[in-house]
């Protein structure tokens, strides 16, 4: 861990200490009985608790409530983390690869039949062939039954041709945002 680091969570546990003491004085303050400190003590960890559950929901809110036009912004992390929120709606189990060394696929879906890895692609221009490679090399490796390429673009003629001839299924911007459409 770096000296910036620990220093700023050295000061976030002094001021959280500090704040703590600061609620049992009031408590005590302007209850004068240990009853009325201890649900003054009660309500702060309670608040705690609630901001720390919103702070740590938020970002997922975000994705949540993402529109076509919010993905094309995201980073790819964002988009994976956001199709993995869409599939897990639509009832799906869903677990992520490592970011490095993920064998061509980005998420791996399961239902009760089928095991499905996927490809994440959020591009501005035209998926290529490329991804549809990765994503049939996922196929052994993670024991699909099924291969998906997503994008929030559109795929190219060589890739769509690949696709088909390897039973990949492709999903472009159009039926991204239908399936979105769908979810809500």
């Amino acid at each position: 861990m770096t000296k910036s680091i620990r220093k700023k969570n050295r000061f976030t546990r002094f001021f959280s200490r500090l704040l703590f003491v600061i609620v049992i004085i009031l408590g005590w303050y302007y209850t004068q009985t240990l009853k009325g400190t201890l649900i003054t003590i009660c309500f702060y960890l309670l608040l705690v608790l609630f901001l720390k559950i919103w702070w740590k929901t938020r970002g997922f809110m975000k994705l949540r409530k993402a529109r076509i036009k919010e993905i094309d912004k995201m980073t790819g992390e964002e988009f994976e983390q956001f199709l993995g929120l869409l599939f897990k709606k639509r009832g799906f189990k869903v677990s992520f690869t490592k970011s490095s060394s993920d064998y061509g696929a980005d998420l791996i879906l399961q239902d009760r039949k089928n095991t499905i890895a996927v490809q994440a692609k959020r591009y501005s221009g035209s998926v290529g062939v490329k991804a549809v490679q990765e994503v049939i090399g996922a196929l052994k490796m993670y024991d699909a039954t099924e291969a998906w390429v997503v994008t929030n673009s559109y795929f190219t003629k060589q890739a769509q041709k690949l696709a088909e001839s390897n039973d990949v299924y492709l999903i472009d911007r159009d039926e991204l945002i239908e399936i979105i459409l769908n979810s809500k």
